[in-house]
């Protein structure tokens, strides 16, 4: 089995950061978004992974290299335009091959596993397996309705849903797929969709069933949910303090700082994980926070946030909170005193804030 890993999308709803950020490289608890997806896939026992990727095909490659470092190996599978989910399974033919494969599209973050959904998949020899979720807004997605455990007809986006089982961007699939992609035609909206392609293998007699997640699922395709992604992925993380924190620092909760930060005289309450080569003087660092590398915190207040590598942040009176910083972000402070501040700035800002 294989595993291909949809990133050539341009992640329009999270500009201002995506002109200098691929989205899948946003960190995620100081852990690019498409790692996660990448974790997932090796538990399984998959490690032959394609990376569909686009214009953003350098700053992937720098990032993950060959995938040595994740224990996989990363091929990279070009994509000239985003033309839909299962078109790139037909940029991905000559990679996919004959194996069967797991598509799990990259801006997806979930609490389960994906161990009891490939079981399935292998043991009833199925065409294609669906990760499915409940959803209290099923005009949002593709619908699926399901009968007897079989998926039996996929609806986009319906008026009237037949269900609220939501598609969440998780699928199985045999070869099988390779000879409906290869017949389809684009959209109305001109791309190849996913839920054409597999009410095509339905259509055909192909057997589909579908395993309905318990846990959270977060599609990260916005600052918000970039915001609640990281809140939850830090609600597990274990305490493990490499760095310098000094008797004046009251820290509290689970609470990462990596090698060579230094915290000194500050309050930190976990979750919070802080990288490495840090400095943290004079702060304020509340709970569901992530803190690139490299990144210095002066005087100021930060809460429910994520602020990327090589930052700085000084003597900033009024509390940052819900907000996401780019790369090499600088925030000082002016005379003016607005109540509250709320930010989303890209990498290489400066924000003179009063």
């Amino acid at each position: 089995m294989k595993a291909l890993i949809p990133c050539a999308g341009r992640g329009k709803r999270l500009r201002p950061l995506t002109f200098t950020n691929s989205k899948p490289l946003i960190p995620i608890a100081n852990k690019p978004l498409v790692q996660y997806a990448i974790d997932a896939i090796k538990k399984v026992g998959v490690t032959d992974i394609g990376i569909v990727v686009g214009d953003n095909t350098r700053d992937m490659e720098e990032v993950l290299k060959d995938g040595s470092q994740f224990g996989v190996k990363l091929t990279y599978i070009p994509q000239e335009q985003p033309l839909g989910i299962a078109h790139t399974i037909m940029v991905s033919k000559e990679f996919l091959g004959g194996d069967p494969f797991i598509m799990y599209l990259g801006d997806n973050l979930l609490q389960d596993g994906l161990q009891s959904a490939v079981e399935r998949f292998q043991k009833n020899q199925l065409h294609a397996l669906l990760f499915l979720r409940h959803t209290d807004k099923p005009q949002l997605y593709g619908i699926a309705v399901v009968e007897d455990d079989r998926v039996v007809r996929l609806v986009e986006k319906p008026k009237v849903p037949p269900s609220n089982l939501a598609c969440i961007g998780i699928y199985i699939f045999s070869p099988v797929i390779h000879e409906i992609v290869h017949k389809m035609k684009p959209s109305a909206r001109g791309e190849y969709e996913i839920t054409d392609a597999i009410q095509g293998i339905i259509d055909t007699g192909g057997r589909v069933e579908h395993h309905t997640l318990q846990g959270w699922w977060i599609d990260a395709g916005n600052p918000e949910d970039m915001i609640e992604a990281n809140r939850l992925v830090l609600q597990n993380l274990e305490t493990n303090i490499e760095g310098y924190t000094d008797e004046k620092s009251d820290i509290r909760g689970s609470v990462r700082i990596g090698r060579g930060t230094r915290v000194e005289s500050s309050t930190i309450r976990g979750p919070v994980i802080i990288g490495e080569n840090c400095t943290i003087r004079d702060a304020f660092v509340g709970s569901f926070t992530s803190i690139g590398s490299n990144s210095e915190l002066i005087s100021c207040e930060v809460e429910y946030s994520v602020i990327m590598q090589d930052c700085e942040i000084s003597h900033i009176e009024k509390r940052i909170d819900n907000s996401i910083l780019g790369r090499n972000v600088t925030i000082t402070s002016s005379s003016r005193r607005p109540r509250s501040h709320k930010l989303l700035l890209s990498d290489d800002s400066e924000a003179e804030l009063g």
